[in-house]
């Protein structure tokens, strides 16, 4: 694997293939490292934010999902 950082000066690069990649399916990727952090911070949810979007009967139906799921996990196959 080969991983370089750059920071460009112009709207072109030039790459040097290493002789074990020729012929072989490779993968380029190009992002800014800057674009990870900036959509880190905006969808980053604390758990209070989902605060009332199931309702009571909505939440037991799903514990009680849950809580059977997990009995399964136990069970002699």
């Amino acid at each position: 694997m080969l991983k370089i950082v750059i920071t460009p000066r112009k709207s072109t690069y030039s790459l040097t293939i290493p002789a074990h990649y020729i012929g072989k399916k490779v993968e380029v990727l190009l992002y800014s490292t800057d674009e990870f952090l900036e959509n880190k911070e905006t969808n980053e949810k604390k758990p209070s934010d989902f605060f009332g979007t199931l309702s009571v009967s909505e939440g037991e139906k799903f514990q009680k999902y849950i809580t059977d799921s997990r009995l399964e996990w136990d069970r002699n196959i």
